[in-house]
């Protein structure tokens, strides 16, 4: 049980990093001289990086010792943050946020394996929730701690605040991780990366591509077309790939993880939530600096009590889902999620700060509903033999839908907003016409949400069943 807490502090880390850019990106855009569409990328690569990288991690995970897994992860995430800290452009940024990522997306399938490993059956809902409990400090601490650091030092001193604790975390998983059992023989099957790169690549450049200026001299910026073809051409290939290789037992993602209801379910409902929160948390402090105007540290403590409130709900919340299931708790907080979005569709230049609080607290109480039972459900309804597969593959397709939601909705913002100009809007009301209609998209996707989460309901655990998808 060491292991596994000593696995939480590190993903807290690394999540407390991957939350630090939101209230950081307007600055850094400011600073490095791009616009949101360009902007977006430093969010939308670093979720992409994960997607690629987790699938991956299934393969490590069987292939090494967890000692190495872990120390790799965290080697990873050091070197990124050094060159994220003196990246001198903004291409270079990126870089550096691709190299932390990639060690960021070891830490979340190794945790979760962990855990369905060595957590019996009937405490996993109770140990997700203080997993989930401990985790969630991170997105509500990230913001507060991005303003104070950007009133200080500015951007490039959250890098260097975060250095010193993954090189920390490096060290103490030095001496403290033991290996949890014996490496196999696994196999990677090198086709499937860039198959996998290309097609959730290309779905969510040409997302971000919809609407923007085309070029003459690029044909790679002419439009969506080109790249939303890719993407779906080249993930096709990629399912097929995998199907052809998981009846050896050598799929970097076996696709039957889908035949047991209760995981497809609860992914498709993770998925739609994680494109609607990420549309609306990359802008939320976007709104909040650019038309409210509010300092980076108020931004910040404007976002921390829905934070704090999601991590102190996740302990009840998991206790609560192994004594009554999921259906009591996901419903209703998918309702509240999408009732908060909803909320967000009437922000404007004048909106009172504690409207605009209370909408994120709303929607954070929404998410705490929902993500731990999700994630409980989804895990035990598959057998021990995939529980690799069920983490990378909830891990990876909500990084995609993350990056979707995001490029989604700052291609929405980017054209609203270049429409009210266009109609002789001042800039800042032109700003917030285009941060109204990215909720919309938001809400919208909320709403689909709504109606996938009816159909979750209770499933016995997978321990009972290892071989057969029958009947989930």
């Amino acid at each position: 049980m060491r292991l596994v807490w000593l696995l939480v502090a590190a993903t807290f880390v690394v999540f407390l990093n991957e939350t630090t850019m939101g209230v950081a990106l307007r600055p850094v855009m400011l600073d490095l001289g791009v616009d949101e569409r360009t902007g977006q990328w430093l969010t939308a690569a670093f979720m992409l990086t994960m997607a690629v990288v987790i699938p991956v991690t299934g393969f490590l995970i069987q292939r090494l010792t967890t000692r190495q897994v872990f120390v790799s992860a965290m080697i990873l995430f050091s070197a990124g943050t050094v060159l994220a800290a003196v990246a001198p452009s903004f291409a270079a940024l990126v870089v550096g946020r691709i190299v932390q990522a990639s060690g960021t997306a070891i830490m979340l399938p190794l945790l979760m394996t962990t855990l369905m490993t060595v957590v019996p059956v009937d405490r996993r809902g109770a140990m997700m929730g203080n997993v989930s409990l401990v985790i969630s400090v991170a997105p509500a601490v990230g913001p507060t701690l991005s303003g104070a650091l950007l009133s200080s030092v500015g951007w490039r001193g959250i890098f260097w605040v975060m250095l010193p604790i993954g090189v920390g975390m490096l060290f103490v998983g030095l001496r403290l991780v033991r290996n949890l059992g014996e490496p196999g023989n696994a196999r990677l099957d090198l086709l499937s990366v860039p198959l996998s790169l290309v097609g959730f690549g290309g779905l969510v450049f040409g997302l971000s591509r919809i609407g923007a200026p085309t070029s003459t001299e690029n044909p790679l910026l002419a439009g969506p077309a080109l790249p939303l073809t890719a993407g779906l051409l080249a993930l096709g290939l990629f399912c097929y790939r995998q199907i052809v290789l998981q009846r050896h037992d050598r799929a970097m993602l076996d696709l039957r993880t889908f035949s047991y209801r209760s995981f497809s379910v609860s992914l498709l409902v993770m998925l739609l939530l994680m494109a609607s929160l990420f549309g609306v948390i990359i802008v939320l402090p976007l709104y909040l600096l650019g038309v409210l105007q509010v300092a980076p540290l108020t931004a910040g403590l404007l976002l921390l009590p829905g934070g704090l409130l999601m991590g102190l709900l996740g302990r009840p919340v998991g206790a609560m889902y192994d004594r009554r299931g999921p259906r009591p708790l996901v419903l209703p907080g998918v309702v509240l999620t999408s009732l908060a979005t909803w909320s967000l569709v009437t922000v404007g230049t004048g909106t009172p700060l504690g409207l605009v609080t209370a909408a994120h607290v709303v929607l954070s109480i929404g998410l705490a509903l929902v993500f731990t039972p999700l994630f409980t459900l989804s895990m035990s309804a598959v057998p021990p033999n995939l529980y690799p597969h069920a983490s990378a593959l909830l891990g990876s397709l909500q990084q995609v839908a993350g990056a979707a939601g995001t490029a989604l909705s700052i291609t929405v913002l980017s054209v609203a907003t270049a429409a009210a100009t266009a109609g002789g809007a001042a800039s800042v009301p032109a700003q917030a016409s285009g941060i109204r209609a990215a909720f919309l998209a938001a809400a919208v996707m909320s709403l689909v949400a709504v109606a996938l989460a009816t159909l979750v309901r209770s499933a016995p655990a997978s321990d009972a069943r290892p071989h057969s998808p029958a009947g989930h």
